[in-house]
């Protein structure tokens, strides 16, 4: 297996860094509605818009189910234009979004935001260019630590939840979009001078069609594991984008007991931050872990292991109102099985894919955006029809037992097929 030593002398190490950097970056922004939910609705409030849980469950997941959908786009783009173009120009639509929002402040209208959550969509599609970009550089044998570098990036979204609030109590919400223009900036111009695409005498373009995604989605496994990872990385992201709206619905007194001083409501929101980037850290950095599980358990032992255990976690989350400390435990633990499974997910992907791992990348990385998407509006409407979140956790159990239904209905079929001679265990 190769490690960081290996990279020593090989590919580009300015261009693999700039790759995190962007994904970092984008990421981070791609989920600052989340971190922000409370205080946006509360400068809703002021102009007279009262949010309900279904336009709540919109906003929050317009950025998730945009990403999803741009990610294929920008696949093509990097195909067409290459990868630092494609990337620039998505930046600059992001920092067009952001700059949208701080300067329309307190006075921005919900049209205006969902404008905004549109356009931070471009930054979530940043996988399918960041990845390409840094794995172009270097060889067969070294994809594995590199894409692992670049896509280190999605820590971005705990950096959203420990610092999104705190400068929202200090300078105002709108501030928060006008500190990512900048930093998003700062990216965009060292990007443009530090990246390079790699030359044709390291890699050679080999361009997707559109016929080239169609022969794949007739192979019923790409549906399968679109499938699974819809339930894996949309659950992850999901939850992450959903996680402030919930802590603030079910345990605003629970939080206020650690803050400073218990009147102080802006308080509230910044603890409500710093619970909700201490679950999504587990998802976040146990991702490798989990691939590492599925390497020597084998990826189905793995996911039986991962999506049992959510299983189990999410139905005792809906049958009762756990004690604050207890469903703080309970979500970290959801949210480190699906980080988990993440990994579990993509030891399998390559195995069953080697020809194609790029296409599916992008086809399942859009499952996983669409996955986020559907739990948030579950969320949502659970909130809004019956007041609380029983029924939305219930129906994600549910959803989360039917993929451990089609998990039983493959697993034989693979290891007797194309597991046979994958490589690794199946």
């Amino acid at each position: 297996m190769a490690g960081f030593k290996d990279l020593k002398g090989q590919g580009h190490a300015p261009t693999l860094f700039m790759s995190f950097l962007y994904f970092d970056m984008s990421f981070m922004v791609w989920t600052m509605l989340g971190p922000l939910s409370t205080e946006i609705t509360e400068a809703l409030a002021l102009t007279g818009h009262i949010m309900t849980a279904g336009e709540k469950a919109t906003l929050l997941s317009l950025p998730i189910l945009s990403g999803a959908i741009l990610r294929i786009l920008l696949g093509f783009g990097v195909d067409k234009l290459g990868a630092k173009m494609t990337a620039m120009m998505s930046q600059v639509v992001v920092i067009v979004a952001l700059l949208t929002a701080y300067f329309m402040g307190d006075g921005i209208t919900y049209n205006a935001l969902l404008f905004v959550a549109l356009g931070l969509g471009f930054a979530g599609a940043s996988f399918a260019v960041a990845l390409p970009q840094a794995g172009q550089w270097y060889p067969p044998k070294l994809q594995g630590v590199v894409l692992g570098i670049a896509g280190a990036g999605n820590i971005g979204v705990v950096i959203d939840f420990l610092f999104a609030p705190k400068i929202a109590e200090i300078w105002g919400w709108a501030s928060v979009f006008g500190v990512g223009a900048v930093m998003s900036i700062i990216v965009l111009i060292a990007y443009a001078f530090i990246a390079k695409n790699a030359p044709e005498s390291v890699y050679k373009a080999n361009p997707k069609k559109l016929k080239d995604y169609v022969k794949l989605l007739r192979d019923k496994d790409t549906w399968w594991f679109s499938l699974f990872y819809a339930i894996s990385f949309g659950g992850f992201v999901g939850f992450a984008g959903y996680m402030k709206v919930y802590l603030m619905s079910t345990y605003q007194a629970d939080m206020s007991a650690f803050g400073t001083d218990i009147l102080n409501e802006e308080n509230v929101k910044v603890v409500a931050g710093y619970f909700g980037a201490l679950c999504i850290f587990a998802g976040a950095v146990l991702r490798p872990v989990g691939g590492a599980i599925a390497d020597k358990l084998g990826g189905v032992k793995s996911l039986y292991i991962f999506f049992g255990v959510v299983i189990l976690l999410a139905v005792l989350n809906a049958s009762m109102t756990l004690p604050f400390g207890i469903a703080i435990l309970v979500l970290f633990l959801i949210m480190a099985n699906l980080g988990m499974a993440n990994g579990a997910v993509f030891q399998l992907v390559p195995q069953r894919f080697a020809k194609d791992i790029g296409i599916m990348t992008g086809i399942i990385g859009a499952a996983g955006g669409f996955g986020g998407t559907a739990l948030i509006q579950t969320l949502g409407w659970s909130k809004g029809a019956f007041d609380g979140y029983s029924a939305g956790f219930m129906i994600f159990a549910a959803v989360v037992l039917l993929a451990l239904g089609g998990i039983s209905i493959v697993k034989t079929r693979w290891r007797t097929t194309w597991g046979v001679s994958a490589g690794g265990r199946i």
